[in-house]
């Protein structure tokens, strides 16, 4: 079922508005989506289960982020209230400007490991398993 995010849905410069949102999907596992979005209080109450995997947005376009979007470390501090056993860090290095691709590679590779270090802060015992963009990964209960 869809879920809140905290985000702003315009789409800029001259885009439509639409209301953003995240996905968990029940199964054999529980599984959340968060969408894009920025850490709410109500994470802690998203799932009537224990969360198997979080998909985590840990970036955003471009070298800045603004509001409603996660860093590494929001995104780490979000795994205290959302308490997954795994999570794959998403929503970065995929999509920039041509000219950040030779100006700042650190931009499009370093976020993931950024969120791994502050993981293991901020909630030791989630599995955090970084896949590249367009990867597979295999869910084991």
């Amino acid at each position: 079922g869809a879920t809140h995010a905290e985000h702003d849905g315009f789409r800029h410069p001259f885009g439509p508005t639409g209301e953003s949102l995240g996905y968990m999907l029940y199964g054999e596992q529980t599984v959340y989506f968060a969408g894009d979005t920025d850490i709410f209080p109500e994470m802690d109450s998203l799932a009537d289960k224990p969360i198997d995997m979080a998909l985590l947005p840990i970036w955003g376009w471009g070298p800045t982020l603004g509001e409603g979007h996660l860093d590494p470390l929001r995104a780490a501090e979000a795994l205290q209230l959302i308490e997954p056993s795994a999570v794959i860090p998403m929503h970065w290095g995929t999509f920039a400007p041509l000219w950040l691709h030779w100006s700042q590679p650190r931009y499009l590779t370093h976020p993931p490991h950024m969120f791994k270090e502050y993981a293991r802060d901020f909630a030791p015992e989630v599995d955090v398993r970084i896949i590249q963009p367009g990867s597979l990964v295999e869910l084991v209960h």
